[in-house]
């Protein structure tokens, strides 16, 4: 049964997508602002039609200007629920090749996401360094930093590569713990469990000593990340 609402749910929501996808990228040409009004919109359809109710913890230790947000991933549904609940507008870093899926795509560039280039070395590092100026110039980001899905429920090892680029972009951290999700749609499923209710925490926020040199300043993140993200979840 689960299985069956799942496949019924992406039969209607993915058009869904696409359309208000195409309605985000028209609606920049008026205001660069209207893009989050959209995708807030989007996440919040998408929850309601799975019958999700979401609270947020933790409002209050937002800090004024850009930021990286960290969240555990354990569901298809996180991006919905941060999209759609999280207080501040967010662009996501995603990888270079869906910016080319047309109107999906073509409307993330519009939205102002950021592409990440995973290719070789160098031009990875090219990339990592233009993210890191446009968080840097104002844009508040959010990413995964286990990478995937969990399947198990459980949080997964971090990757470097979100504590690179916080490091070179030099803004606050916020680590946020999404609990619930895990039930509503298991990571390797295409199952959808309705009904549930999903907490998210925002942490206090980690800042990097300014004194501290690069390569510690990615460990300290990840470590303190971690500590928060498991703590929240536990």
């Amino acid at each position: 049964m689960a299985l069956l609402r799942g496949l019924v749910y992406m039969a209607i929501f993915f058009p869904l997508t696409f359309i208000i996808a195409g309605c985000a990228m028209l609606g920049t040409l008026l205001s660069p602002r209207a893009y989050a009004g959209f995708a807030r919109f989007w996440g919040h359809l998408g929850l309601a039609m799975a019958g999700i109710r979401v609270t947020v913890k933790g409002r209050e230790n937002l800090p004024d200007g850009p930021i990286i947000v960290m969240s555990n991933h354990a569901s298809n549904f996180d991006i919905l629920i941060m999209q759609g609940y999280f207080p501040r507008p967010l662009s996501w870093i995603a990888k270079k090749e869906l910016f080319s899926i047309p109107v999906f795509g073509w409307s993330m560039r519009r939205g102002g996401y950021i592409p990440l280039d995973r290719g070789d070395g160098r031009k990875a590092l090219k990339s990592m360094d233009e993210a890191a100026q446009q968080i840097k110039n104002g844009t508040s980001v959010i990413l995964f930093p286990e990478g995937t899905r969990t399947r198990n429920g459980q949080l997964l090892p971090f990757k470097r590569g979100g504590f690179l680029l916080a490091a070179r972009a030099g803004v606050p951290v916020v680590p946020v713990s999404i609990i619930g999700s895990f039930s509503i749609n298991p990571g390797g499923s295409l199952g959808l469990n309705p009904g549930r209710k999903v907490q998210v925490v925002i942490h206090p926020v980690i800042s990097v000593p300014q004194e501290m040199k690069r390569a510690a300043a990615e460990a300290f993140l990840m470590q303190q990340v971690e500590q928060a993200i498991a703590g929240g979840l536990a």
